[in-house]
């Protein structure tokens, strides 16, 4: 009876199995196996309470059984009795050190307890029992990902593939792994293996597609994303296409438009605020998770550090700690560290302090905070610094850029009312040290060296073709490349092989920023990306002496840096399209750029674009006019 009540075990027909082993306990009602296996089949079909009946009684008749504790284990877990579980796990590994699956179940009882680091011995103790488990290399692979130990985990995931490489979870994990490391291009591979097993899952498609855009393929990333955002829940592809069309060379304002409003339709509603008295003094809230970022942050510094604290008071919602940003915070201003805060607590405290204007400075950089605009949690909430385009959000009131960002023909694809400032909606002041302006390369050289320090994320197929152009025309000349992408030789095979002279082009990964700027001693022109531009690599550009050569493109993106070049006083540098910006790159004169370079960060201390200060009061002239 017990081989034929196996067999149906076996075969999935528990109802039959259990009608057999009934049978067995009514000739012998202390049948300790039939007792176990009945606990099984309970197991098995969800019937946790009954299965730990089950087990427990067999335990009584034939104590110290290894098997029943691991099932047993198995079922107290069900329940949501993790104590319990766990001591009855540990007592099936005492009484048997070599079960397997008794190992497997402790480290998935750690696991969904956040004690991975517990887990971690315990996986190495099975995988020496079980050496051929790609499962549990796999398992093991998670577990070192989630700690952070990467190398150890693609090692992890590699050992499972190589036992079974048709374990599509492995290839999908190893993938992200590669991208947590910067290896897009490994992980592009990997992600491309469990899609040819699994076509439509969207997280591998979604993940698939951050590897592309960070390889400069924006166009091929939004593919991606838009199949992920087939699913049912396409709340995590919609925030990605929203935070990279502005950089596909395909889209216009009115697709970039689209897509955000399509990303906002996914957040929490407008919450209405309680009236409230107005202040004497106007309070100034600005909202940042990069306040520490100090190269990054430049121009909020500047404009932060010169307000009028006699009309204002200036309140600071950081998502980092107070001690990470000494050196911009003045202690004038009120600061509030809401890192640990959720979006809807932050909201709270914002309102708590009576704010009369929220100055949102992350945009699609700090996407877990767009939920906390959107509740508007201050009278007026406006976007300045780091948005490039619409929010596609009622959360923003306003949003504050200039003339050559924002042509008025353009507001129908914004959703915020525009506000201009004069010049540049960009100064920066530099209050660190940095390297001082050296003499051209060029001259020592004796050939021009382009140069370009943006992410490869801004380095599209486009922009490949112009340097390419420029560098054929232009005999002799080099190209410097230097971004924490090209840290990886298959980056930066993947980038050698798009130019036709890959010898003439030089590539470097990441430095230390002092370091990174320094980079520029050996630049003697840099070349803007389109249609993402730079904006700190541009002021940094300027402030080390090397021009920056750009063109007036289709969107605010694509604008940043005219504007902030014709602030600077280079608009001669500004070219009014890609054949424009060619044409300039081929013509300049080495010895005009030469004597450029030596005078060019002092004629930029007398610029609008370094005259933080006055930038401040027009600021503030522009708070006071929207808070009335």
């Amino acid at each position: 009876m017990f081989e034929r009540a196996l067999a149906h075990l076996q075969a999935g027909r528990l109802a039959d199995a259990a009608q057999v082993y009934q049978k067995i306990l009514e000739r012998k009602p202390r049948d300790a196996d039939a007792i176990y296996f009945l606990g099984i089949i309970a197991h098995q079909a969800g019937k946790h309470k009954e299965a730990i009946e089950r087990l427990e009684r067999a335990l009584e008749i034939v104590p110290n059984q290894e098997r029943c504790y691991n099932v047993l284990g198995l079922s107290q877990m069900a329940l949501g009795r993790s104590g319990e579980a766990e001591a009855s796990l540990r007592r099936a590994i005492a009484l048997s050190s070599r079960s397997v699956a008794a190992h497997s179940n402790l480290c998935v009882l750690l696991k969904s307890q956040d004690r991975i680091p517990e887990a971690l011995p315990i996986y190495e103790r099975v995988l020496a029992l079980d050496p051929r488990n790609a499962e549990l290399h796999s398992e093991f692979g998670d577990a070192l990902q989630t700690l952070g130990q990467v190398p150890r985990a693609i090692a992890a995931y590699a050992k499972a593939i190589e036992i079974d490489p048709g374990l599509t979870r492995a290839w999908y994990a190893a993938g992200c792994a590669e991208n947590a490391r910067r290896e897009y291009v490994s992980a592009c591979g990997c992600f491309e293996k469990a899609l040819a097993q699994i076509p439509d899952w969207p997280q591998a498609l979604h993940n698939f597609g951050q590897a592309l855009y960070r390889l400069g393929e924006t166009d091929r990333s939004l593919n991606l994303f838009r199949q992920a955002a087939r699913a049912p829940e396409p709340q995590l592809p919609l925030a990605a296409i929203a935070s990279a069309i502005p950089a596909s060379p395909s889209a216009t304002n009115q697709s970039i438009l689209q897509a955000r409003q399509a990303f906002a339709r996914t957040l929490p509603p407008r919450r209405a605020l309680a009236p409230r008295a107005r202040n004497d003094r106007l309070r100034v809230g600005y909202l940042s998770s990069f306040f520490a970022d100090r190269n990054w942050m430049k121009p909020v510094w500047g404009l932060i550090n010169h307000h009028g604290h006699e009309q204002f008071d200036i309140h600071l919602f950081s998502d980092g700690p107070q001690s990470a940003i000494q050196f911009g915070y003045q202690s004038r201003e009120i600061f509030h560290d809401i890192s640990a805060l959720s979006n809807e607590d932050a909201a709270s405290l914002i309102q708590r302090t009576g704010i009369d204007l929220l100055i949102d400075l992350n945009g699609y950089s700090a996407m877990r905070r767009l939920p906390l605009i959107a509740l508007h949690p201050a009278p007026v909430v406006a976007a300045w610094f780091n948005m490039f385009a619409t929010s596609g959000m009622d959360g923003y009131d306003y949003l504050i850029g200039d003339e050559t960002v924002i042509p008025p023909p353009e507001e129908q694809f914004y959703t915020e009312k525009i506000l201009r400032v004069e010049e540049s909606y960009l100064t920066f002041e530099v209050n660190y040290p940095v390297p001082e302006v050296s003499p051209a390369p060029y001259l020592s050289n004796g050939f021009i060296t382009f140069g370009c320090l943006a992410p490869l994320y801004k380095i599209n197929a486009g922009v490949i073709a112009a340097w390419n152009r420029i560098l054929e025309q232009v005999p002799d000349s080099k190209l410097l490349l230097k971004n924490a992408q090209l840290g990886s030789s298959k980056n930066q095979l993947y980038v050698q092989k798009l130019f036709q002279d890959s010898s003439r082009v030089l590539l470097e990964g990441p430095a230390e920023h002092f370091e990174y700027l320094e980079t520029y001693n050996r630049i003697d022109i840099a070349l803007d990306t389109f249609p993402y531009n730079g904006g700190t690599t541009t002021s940094e550009a300027i402030w080390q002496g090397v021009p920056v050569i750009t063109f007036t493109g289709d969107r605010w993106v694509s604008r940043t840096s005219a504007s902030i070049l014709r602030a600077a006083g280079l608009e001669d540098f500004v070219a009014l399209d890609p054949e424009g910006y060619i044409s300039r790159a081929i013509s300049i004169s080495p010895e005009a750029f030469a004597g450029l370079r030596s005078s060019m960060r002092s004629r930029l201390q007398t610029s609008p674009v370094y005259s933080t200060s006055e930038f401040a009061r027009r600021m503030e002239r522009l708070y006071q006019d929207i808070c009335r």
